[in-house]
């Protein structure tokens, strides 16, 4: 028997894993406009996000979120932080008991400091909860080229048939029990990442690249250990696998953000030129307030913080970096 997947948010990443997952098994998409979702049946692409990609022909799309839920065997919640507990708890009562629900959404609700994983185990009580992570961008993803993602669920039986439903010759789905690790290096990767793009619109080369991703890896992995993540995990796919591709590539909205402050620009120029969401913007001062809560030092993501939400100039937040005491890299 077929099982029916339902992807609720048609961003690009949302419909990227609808069309992965329509390959292998019935899968509808849940797009908030009725426009998009009509585009979506009936010219088989998604113009607001993925414009030069056509999608499966056996790919469905709703505007009716009790329809795209009422008859899910996997809900996939491909929606911002920012909105994920609202749409969650609409779909909840119709989404049946035991349906495993995974989370696409690498961010921190703003309020709570919680994870999207326990959002959902708020607001969806009795359901086994996954988290999709890794180095994937999703144009490159939808083009077939080779890559890599992580399931993250403490059930090996539900692990397992996932791999199946999202797997495909060009992307290899390995599985990790370590929830909250591969959440931790997802979250921490956009502030991350976007210190990187700062750096490089200031002009600066590889060099900087490369100490912004070292350093960053090593506050990633302190918090993450700090609040009950393996550190294996921050070596992976999920940690410094994502960590190089979002700190290094033009398609991460993230580091385009750090790439434009760096430039000059504020942070509400930035944002007023994005279609899409920047979840490292948003994350950064709850993963900030992560670190105080645990004792941990993450210098890289506190000036992140004092850019992009206290108006400092990227350059002194890079001579702040610079400048701070010598010490061992293994403190």
């Amino acid at each position: 028997m077929p099982i029916n997947v339902a992807v609720i948010g048609a961003g690009s990443w949302g419909t990227t894993v609808a069309a992965l997952a329509a390959a292998n098994t019935p899968t509808v998409l849940w797009a908030r406009r009725p426009a998009l979702a009509e585009q979506i049946n009936t010219e088989h692409v998604n113009a607001d996000y993925l414009a030069a990609f056509t999608l499966p022909d056996a790919l469905r799309a709703t505007s009716d979120l009790v329809e795209a839920v009422a008859f899910a065997d996997v809900l996939v919640m491909a929606v911002p932080s920012h909105g994920y507990r609202d749409v969650a708890a609409e779909a909840a009562p119709h989404l049946r008991p035991w349906v495993p629900v995974v989370t696409l959404s690498k961010g921190l609700e703003r309020s709570s400091r919680k994870r999207m994983s326990e959002v959902t185990r708020d607001e969806m009580p009795g359901h086994p909860v996954a988290v999709l992570t890794g180095p994937n961008l999703a144009k490159e993803i939808l083009a077939g080229q080779p890559a890599a993602s992580v399931v993250a669920i403490d059930n090996r039986d539900i692990a397992a048939e996932l791999q199946r439903v999202f797997g495909r010759p060009s992307l290899r789905v390995y599985t990790n029990a370590d929830v909250v690790g591969c959440e931790v290096g997802g979250v921490v990767k956009n502030v991350i990442a976007i210190a990187s793009g700062m750096a490089e619109g200031m002009g600066f080369g590889d060099n900087t690249r490369a100490t912004l991703i070292t350093r960053g890896l090593a506050e990633m992995t302190r918090l993450g250990v700090a609040m009950g993540g393996q550190p294996t995990t921050f070596a992976g796919l999920a940690g410094m696998g994502d960590l190089i591709a979002t700190c290094s590539s033009s398609q991460s909205r993230n580091n385009m953000v750090g790439v434009q402050l760096g430039q000059g620009l504020t942070i509400e120029q930035v944002l007023a030129n994005m279609n899409m969401v920047a979840e490292g913007v948003k994350s950064s001062p709850s993963v900030l307030d992560l670190a105080r809560r645990y004792g941990v030092e993450m210098p890289i993501a506190e000036q992140v913080v004092a850019v992009c939400h206290q108006g400092r100039p990227a350059r002194e937040a890079l001579a702040a970096l610079m400048g701070r005491s010598r010490k061992s890299e293994m403190d």
